[in-house]
């Protein structure tokens, strides 16, 4: 007698039920293919035709031949197509794309939107600006969105002329006053920091430095600058986003201009960065690294802060220990080749509060950038501020890749800024019309 193995019969009927299975889901695939060609033919029913200056609706049949450029697409729940049409005249054939129907029932859909060709800008407060603005606004943090999004909405909001919001800019500096007060501590004086003062750093808190004669002597008699002080004043990036801008000439019209860690604004680049500055940073990794912390030869170091004229310098020289020593060697430099150049050096306590501000706006880093510093000294020193090279991602608003900086492509050491949410902040106050961000040429 033969031994039969059930699960043999078992397997069998599993194949088979498999079997039925592919049979039903092809059949269900075959009607739905057939539906899909009814709609096929009947959307062509439903487009628009622009003729002449009118857009008129029309529900003839339609005579088109597909060039292959038809692509389906999805908007909610409707499908439809979208087509090329080409119109005979005399003259030309003038291409009209023409919108489906839930294209144009969804017309508020934000890449709908963009504004490629307008007649001028508009007027900031104008209802599609408000809009524009609005869709900046309400993302409350930056990763709410993709970045293809943020630069669609930054696109959109770029047909608008901006204006400063007197209102929102005072509210603004009302509370950077209240908080970090720029014109009282931005820079370390003799007013504020008394001869004998245990003046605590930024960064290394447990250490203390004295401030003896020598260093006292140092210090100003008082903040060189005042609050609002100037009218007009643009605060300079390093930034890719700055080139090929030709936005030297506007730069230089400024009243005031700050730069950061002494960048290239040679010939070379002056066309978009501009010559004019007053105020330049430096930051004393810059003096280790590039000329050797000023140990041996200073002269090339001086030859290079000649190119920014009677500029001031400021240097973190109470960030951490380590930037002490440097930063008071540029101030002895620069007595010694008896320059007209003012030295300051950053109070650590307003670096602190800066930083606290900041972080209370989303923008949370080991270390802000020293352009976010001089943006927010701008803000009180200044009635209007501009911001030109100021970006952080590869990608321009357009989404052409540029370089890191407007002069090479030196990535900064990861995770010690956080750039994005530093730029993100300065979109949303352009939006608000406390400052204006510039990402595009300039007329």
């Amino acid at each position: 007698m033969g031994y039969s193995d059930p699960s043999v019969r078992d397997l069998l009927g599993n194949r088979s039920l498999c079997f039925i299975f592919i049979c039903a889901f092809g059949l269900v695939t075959l009607l739905q293919q057939i539906l899909y060609g009814k709609n096929y033919i009947k959307s062509g029913q439903q487009f628009s035709r622009l003729k002449g200056d009118e857009t008129t609706n029309w529900t003839g049949p339609v005579i088109f031949s597909d060039d292959g450029s038809q692509k389906p697409a999805r908007n909610g729940k409707k499908r439809c197509f979208r087509q090329n049409f080409q119109r005979q005249t005399e003259s030309i054939n003038s291409i009209i794309i023409a919108p489906c129907l839930a294209d144009i029932q969804k017309k508020k859909n934000r890449s709908q939107r963009y504004i490629e060709l307008y007649d001028g800008p508009y007027d900031f407060n104008s209802t599609t600006c408000r809009e524009f603005r609005q869709e900046i606004i309400e993302v409350k943090v930056l990763t709410m969105v993709k970045t293809t999004d943020l630069f669609d909405r930054w696109r959109n909001l770029q047909v608008c002329k901006w204006e400063q919001n007197n209102v929102e800019a005072n509210a603004f500096k009302g509370l950077l006053s209240r908080c970090c007060n720029a014109p009282s501590f931005l820079f370390t004086t003799k007013r504020n920091t008394p001869e004998g003062t245990k003046l605590r750093y930024e960064v290394d808190t447990s250490g203390i430095l004295h401030i003896g004669s020598e260093i006292f002597k140092m210090f100003p008699d008082d903040m060189p600058f005042s609050r609002s002080q100037f009218k007009k004043c643009a605060v300079i990036g390093n930034g890719g986003i700055i080139k090929n801008s030709k936005c030297g000439k506007e730069i230089d019209s400024m009243d005031f201009v700050f730069r950061c860690n002494i960048p290239p604004i040679s010939e070379k680049y002056a066309v978009d960065v501009g010559y004019k500055t007053d105020v330049v940073t430096i930051n004393p990794s810059i003096i280790t690294e590039r000329f050797q912390k000023l140990e041996k030869w200073r002269k090339p170091f001086y030859d290079v802060l000649q190119a920014y004229g009677n500029s001031s310098v400021v240097l973190p020289a109470f960030y951490n220990t380590r930037n002490t020593d440097v930063s008071f060697r540029v101030k002895y430099m620069l007595d010694d080749f008896d320059s007209q150049k003012g030295v300051f050096f950053f109070h650590p306590q307003y670096l602190l509060n800066v930083q606290r501000f900041w972080s209370l706006q989303g923008v949370r880093a080991k270390r802000l950038s020293s352009g976010l510093m001089l943006v927010t000294a701008a803000m009180e020193l200044c009635e209007e501020v501009h911001l030109y090279g100021f970006w952080a991602f590869p990608m321009n608003p357009a989404s052409i890749f540029i370089t890191h900086h407007y002069y090479d492509n030196v990535k900064p050491r990861p995770g010690f800024h956080a750039m994005p949410h530093e730029i993100f902040n300065f979109l949303h106050l352009h939006s608000r019309g406390i400052l204006q961000v510039h990402t595009g040429p300039c007329r």
